[in-house]
């Protein structure tokens, strides 16, 4: 007769699988919403006070970047306080993969109308106010800088290890690490991340073209600038899209992993019929493990103790199903 079992290893029978820093990474984030906030309320008023139409511009660019902070800040909120809500599965994990697939979206929007805008002023140049241009980058670029600091923390995600080791190549080893990194990263602070650094960057770009059409009278600088940039930000959208759209479709992160775990169980002389592994959250990784075995004293409670090894696990279900011996 089958037996099946569940069991949660990290975060209990609660199903949280919140990533470890996310109350962190939720502060990060509503602290550079309140510093783009008064940054863009100061441009805009001090633009109409002034009349500076750059100033006004560059307040209303500010707002899409608060925009997207927002998104972030409001996924980290909404998953801390619905994370034990029974009408989510899993829990409330990937919440933060899709609010960065969210992100990236609106950053591959951002990239082709900054992309269109240079191209448009190729052909059709307009005249450049470089007192204006110029001190506006420079201070959108420390507010930038300011938002990368406060955002830099942990975006990058740890790595764990586990307790059982095959001999594999340098490159699968390679691969294997990179797995386990995109395991744990939280890829909502990493949209939130790229959204500041790419504006830095475009902000940098800007300033090199502004400061090269205004020496040299290169005039076609600064769209060329704005070309580049936009390049930039549709790479980095792009693979922010791609890492947290595969999170959201369940896909195997971790190929080395599933081996590992499917080893763990044979070298005790056992089968596994099927095998998933998915990643919840930042962090957190759940199995299904259905396994065959000729031996009747293991139940599923052996199997939870056998894959506790792999810290990563922190959600399995296993299924046994008892074979006669010789058959």
């Amino acid at each position: 007769m089958n037996q099946l079992s569940d069991s949660a290893f990290g975060a209990g029978h609660d199903h949280i699988f919140l990533g470890a820093a996310h109350e962190e990474n939720e502060r990060r984030t509503w602290m550079v919403i309140v510093l783009c906030s008064a940054m863009m309320v100061a441009e805009i008023v001090g633009g109409s006070l002034f009349g500076s139409l750059a100033l006004v511009a560059d307040g209303l660019h500010m707002s899409t970047h608060a925009g997207a902070m927002l998104i972030a800040a409001l996924a980290y909120t909404y998953a801390r306080r619905h994370a034990a809500d029974r009408r989510f599965v899993f829990g409330t994990g990937k919440l933060g993969d899709l609010a960065g697939f969210t992100s990236a979206i609106v950053l591959a929007m951002i990239a082709v109308l900054i992309g269109y805008e240079a191209v448009s002023r190729f052909f059709s140049p307009v005249p450049i106010h470089f007192g204006q241009a110029i001190p506006i980058a420079v201070l959108g670029l420390l507010v930038n800088l300011a938002s990368v600091w406060l955002l830099s923390g942990n975006h990058h995600g740890h790595h764990h290890g586990h307790g059982h080791d095959h001999a594999h190549d340098h490159e699968d080893e390679h691969d294997h690490d990179d797995a386990q990194m995109a395991a744990s990263r939280d890829h909502n602070i990493r949209s939130a991340y790229v959204h500041v650094i790419a504006d830095a960057a475009v902000s940098v770009l800007a300033i090199i073209g502004l400061l090269l059409a205004r020496a040299f009278g290169w005039i076609w600088m600064d769209p060329l600038a704005g070309v580049i940039g936009a390049l930039v930000i549709a790479n980095w959208s792009w693979g922010l899209m791609r890492d947290t759209g595969g999170i959201l479709l369940d896909m195997n992160l971790d190929k080395r992993m599933a081996e590992n775990v499917r080893h763990v169980i044979e070298d005790h002389g056992d089968a596994v019929l099927d095998l998933h592994i998915w990643r919840v959250g930042p962090g957190h990784m759940s199995a299904i493990v259905s396994v065959a075995t000729g031996q009747l004293q293991r139940n599923a409670g052996f199997y939870h103790a056998v894959l506790r090894q792999f810290k990563e696990l922190s959600h399995v279900t296993v299924e046994v199903n008892p074979t006669r011996v010789g058959a």
